[in-house]
């Protein structure tokens, strides 16, 4: 017997995705409507941070964080053939991910250095341990996913540094989101064409997805001239320039990948929707370079659409396939996905709401709020349940 099959501890912290998703559904649930309370002047924030610094640093650092450690800490032992981080440790990164959540949002009383220590040290640690485990299992071409979680380690301090110096962490907001949008650009190129292949072929498609080439290489460093540049000057013509070529970039390279071949498998689907919201993403930071749209309507179609559609259609996927369930997504995970797809539409477009006499931040998250508690309703007893025995499928696979 393998020490895999002898672990006898609480199921949720038998593998990585359980504790994480968890928090992270949980966090996204109750984070949103404490800010909403904050921007109307309702409750009063006691952290280190400004009202708008804690939102955006809470949802790139806290709820993109979480997302990111779930994912890897199930991915790696696949990539690696090494057991899995559990128990213990598993409890132990969890809490420091707690403890960073409190700190940033003034329950300790500490002062800005001591909160930025204390919060540094979850993606440190996820770092360090993701590292061992690549480097232990000699797995050397994954070793490229540890740069853009390193970096967003040091975002995180470097957010810190320019709010205590500067009042506001102006870059520091935009490189944490540039950089969740890149894990999405590297990590979703490689699973949603890899899923989409697998589920064509078993239905015996002659066109499969295009595998990975030179030109995803240049979509990469297209996306990542253009999220550097948003993040260094984002109203400057070169941006808005970088910004429209990633945009085409990715539209055509999502176009490769035959996602409309997909429209009866709606998990499936979910995850060519939410690439798709990284070139309407760039398209939109390229029109407010321009002086043609908002600041902000890119920021939300990348923040809200593109990292809030991707993280909620990973943790669906990962969730059912690891605990027993068939990959069928049903009502009410369709429905959470395509409110927080509706949600980035609805906030991204708040000024033109404005017009018709519409609060499109309320709406958005309203919508938001909804979308979190659904998910969290469906997959939250299967993440603290032991994996079921999985029954034959009763709809194709990847739906």
């Amino acid at each position: 017997m393998t020490k895999r099959d002898t672990y006898k501890g609480p199921a949720l912290f038998s593998y990585g995705f359980r504790p994480f998703f968890l928090s992270a559904c949980l966090f996204a649930l109750v984070v949103i409507p404490v800010w909403w309370l904050i921007w109307r002047g309702e409750v009063t924030l006691a952290g280190p941070l400004s009202p708008v610094d804690w939102h955006i640093h809470e949802m790139v650092f806290g709820y993109g964080a979480a997302v990111v450690a779930g994912f890897l800490f199930t991915a790696v032992p696949n990539w690696t053939g090494r057991l899995p981080t559990r128990g213990r440790p598993l409890a132990l990164l969890l809490a420091l991910w707690v403890a960073g959540r409190v700190a940033v949002g003034g329950l300790t009383g500490l002062g800005p250095v001591a909160v930025a220590l204390i919060d540094q040290a979850f993606l440190l640690a996820v770092v360090a341990m993701i590292a061992r485990e690549i480097v232990g299992g000699r797995n050397w071409r994954n070793l490229k996913v540890l740069v853009p979680v390193t970096l967003l380690w040091l975002a995180n301090i470097l957010f810190y540094a320019e709010a205590m110096t500067q009042g506001s962490a102006e870059h520091g907001r935009r490189l944490g989101i540039a950089l969740l949008v890149f894990l999405i650009l590297l990590i979703g190129g490689r699973i949603v064409p890899s899923f989409t292949r697998n589920w064509l072929a078993q239905r015996g498609a002659s066109r499969l997805p295009v595998a990975f080439d030179r030109f995803d290489m240049l979509c990469l460093a297209g996306g990542a001239a253009a999220l550097i540049a948003w993040v260094l000057a984002p109203l400057h013509p070169v941006s808005a320039w970088l910004a429209g070529a990633a945009a085409l970039l990715h539209l055509v390279r999502l176009l490769r990948w035959r996602g409309l071949a997909t429209w009866r498998s709606p998990l499936l689907l979910m995850l060519h929707l939410a690439y798709l919201l990284a070139p309407l993403g760039f398209a939109a930071l390229a029109a407010a370079a321009a002086g043609l749209a908002s600041t902000a309507s890119g920021t939300h179609i990348l923040g809200i659409g593109a990292v809030g559609g991707m993280t909620v259609a990973v943790m669906m996927r990962a969730t059912m396939g690891h605990t027993g369930r068939g990959l069928v997504a049903g009502p009410t995970l369709t429905a959470a996905f395509g409110l927080v797809l509706i949600a980035a539409a609805v906030r991204a477009g708040a000024q033109a709401l404005s017009y018709a006499g519409l609060d499109g931040i309320d709406l958005a998250a309203g919508l938001w709020t909804v979308a979190f508690g659904l998910l969290a309703w469906r997959i939250g007893p299967w993440l603290i349940q032991p994996k079921v025995a999985r029954k034959a499928p009763s709809a194709p696979a990847g739906r």
